[in-house]
């Protein structure tokens, strides 16, 4: 065997185990039938406004997401993120925070200023809150989030776009899920206060989701379900 022969083989085998550790994607884990059976019923504010399309479109967005290492971890991710957004927003039936729908502006953040009379309360699947996380998501997604917080509650893909880039670019959601934190560190990440006996009932409704589509994914929920 000659040296280039030797060369290519090696090129064909690395490209292989790439393939293998890489074989899946949102799309092909989270199929659209599978998603519209998470709808919820007529009589949400929900129905209609979280969509296949929407969620593809925004998951797509993000390099990594939901392709980082081999099939058991991208399947994880997914099961994780479908399980804080279901419990975030009552199983897609909520768009808009109903518990606490008070100002939530921290001025503690002056590259990011409140606007007068405006509320960044939680929207979309991840419930996106505080002036922080709007202005900084702006910025990235390409709406003004602190002039028009309530566009996370009317626009389908900036709505879900501005969950993915939470989940990947400023919490430890992604990192943890496809690390060593495990599904524990992504209910940290986005509400740590549920934690350390913080909200029991909240943390058993998102490791119960996270249980549900690990099994549903034909996959093992891993180690640190809980936190």
């Amino acid at each position: 065997m000659d040296s280039y022969t030797q060369f290519l083989g090696f090129v064909l085998v690395a490209l292989a185990l790439e393939v293998g550790l890489a074989q899946d994607t949102p799309r092909t884990i989270i199929t659209s039938d599978f998603f519209n059976s998470l709808l919820p019923p007529d009589g949400c504010e929900g129905k209609g406004f979280y969509n296949y399309d929407s969620f593809i479109s925004a998951a797509e967005s993000y390099d990594g997401f939901g392709t980082t290492g081999g099939t058991d971890v991208q399947k994880r991710e997914m099961a994780a993120f479908l399980a804080n957004a279901m419990h975030e927003t009552g199983s897609f039936c909520k768009i808009s925070e109903t518990l606490d729908p008070s100002v939530h502006c921290n001025q503690g953040y002056p590259q990011y200023p409140c606007a007068p009379g405006k509320s960044y309360y939680g929207r979309g699947p991840l419930q996106l809150s505080w002036n922080f996380n709007y202005g900084a998501a702006g910025q990235a997604i390409g709406f003004d989030g602190l002039n028009n917080p309530e566009i996370v509650a009317q626009d389908k893909d900036i709505s879900f776009k501005t969950a993915v880039w939470f989940w990947m670019l400023n919490s430890n959601c992604h990192r943890g899920i496809t690390a060593d934190g495990g599904f524990g560190s992504t209910i940290r990440a986005i509400n740590s206060i549920e934690c350390n006996g913080g909200n029991p009932g909240a943390v058993q409704s998102r490791v119960s989701f996270y249980q549900r589509f690990c099994q549903q994914f034909g996959v093992d929920p891993g180690q640190y379900i809980d936190c």
